[in-house]
């Protein structure tokens, strides 16, 4: 599937898959209004990993292709690379290179995981060490056409290996800045973590560190949501937009950045078809100002 040629982003909404995703997720795209998805390719909640239904991947794929929506998968909550519990840690790594398999199997263009804990501030050093262990082998068998896997910082509660924009560098330094690595920001958790988006130029100042600190080319997806709480809070509760901490204004200073110019805008805000339909159509106008 080919990535989005414009110059500003493509916007839509994470989708249910429940009762397939041909029928559940395409049908909440077109009644949405979004130009991109996110899914979820197994249980977020668990370690299971089922087989993939041949035959509704491609299916999916098909569709997808035809009604041209982009495609990403959000691998399950529990995935911490960092864990210092060697379960933990072995499951995570089976279920990211099984999330990088179901999305090349489902044509989409990216896997997102959350960057995770060190859990205990005394393994922080070793976290990175057994990351870079662990994921070299998985990364080193993606080819240029295969799904990046991109990492989203958490909202800096706890041991978070990502407390701030900056840490980015020591999770890339882990991962040896492979080339099909690459990062998912989400509104939320970077205002829960300390930087203050809400204010006028807040969010232009951010991307332009996420900019300086990775690489344009590495921004792949924004997870584009409202916080219902205020900036430093550490704490990751969505919100819809205009409804919470973070307000309008600086949603359209990010459809407007150059860095998100081919980083789908991926709603993870409350509600279904009524309401991330709503929220689709008022970032396409923001979009359509931008224009």
């Amino acid at each position: 599937m080919a990535s989005p040629k414009s110059t500003l982003p493509r916007i839509g909404a994470h989708t249910p898959t429940s009762g397939g995703m041909v029928k559940r997720s395409i049908e909440y795209a077109l009644t949405t209004g979004a130009e991109a998805i996110q899914v979820f390719a197994s249980n977020p909640r668990g370690w299971a990993m089922p087989d993939a239904n041949i035959e509704a991947d491609k299916a999916f794929r098909q569709k997808a292709e035809e009604l041209d929506i982009d495609v990403y998968v959000h691998a399950p909550f529990l995935i911490n690379l960092g864990s210092p519990t060697v379960g933990t840690y072995e499951n995570s790594l089976a279920s990211t290179a099984y999330s990088l398999k179901r999305a090349k199997e489902i044509g989409a263009l990216g896997t997102v995981i959350h960057t995770g804990s060190a859990v205990d501030e005394k393994h922080v050093q070793t976290a990175w060490k057994q990351i870079n262990k662990g994921m070299m082998p998985i990364l080193s068998k993606l080819k240029e056409e295969d799904p990046w896997l991109l990492l989203e910082p958490t909202a800096g509660q706890g041991q978070s290996l990502v407390k701030k924009l900056d840490d980015l560098t020591k999770y890339f330094d882990a991962l040896e800045w492979h080339p099909k690595v690459g990062v998912c920001l989400d509104t939320c958790h970077v205002f829960a973590a300390g930087h203050d988006i809400s204010v006028k130029g807040g969010m232009t100042q951010t991307l332009d560190l996420l900019v300086s600190i990775v690489g344009i080319e590495r921004i792949k997806l924004i997870h584009t949501n409202d916080s219902m709480d205020v900036c430093g809070a550490l704490k990751d509760r969505h919100q819809n937009l205009g409804e919470g901490e973070i307000g309008l204004k600086p949603f359209e200073e990010l459809i407007g950045h150059p860095a998100v110019a081919n980083a789908p805008l991926i709603l993870e805000t409350p509600g279904q078809e009524p309401e991330h339909g709503a929220e689709i159509a008022l970032l396409k106008k923001m979009r359509e100002k931008r224009k």
